[in-house]
């Protein structure tokens, strides 16, 4: 008799706690895919953005072409010049 009670009180316990621990897993998994896809969308972004100095560089040049073509003028190439290296 003793043994019933003791495994009707010891199953549900054992259940209750795999459910915390699975529930606890499947929130870490999807936190971490959210951390992840978090991080695919800034790096889209930073490729966006004339961040590393060979970027920088080619937007440089794109702008002096530009003005060696005559679209810009000496005063829009240097405001854009100093939009680009103040970012």
């Amino acid at each position: 008799m003793e043994k019933i009670i003791f495994f009707s009180l010891v199953i549900p316990i054992f259940g209750f706690v795999l459910y915390l621990g699975a529930t606890a897993i499947m929130k870490g998994f999807s936190a971490k895919n959210a951390v992840k896809s978090n991080e695919s969308i800034e790096d889209e972004n930073n490729d966006n953005l004339p961040m590393n100095e060979s970027k920088l560089s080619d937007e440089i040049e794109r702008l002096n072409q530009l003005l060696n073509d005559g679209i810009l003028t000496q005063e829009e190439f240097e405001k854009a010049k100093k939009k680009l290296l103040d970012n």
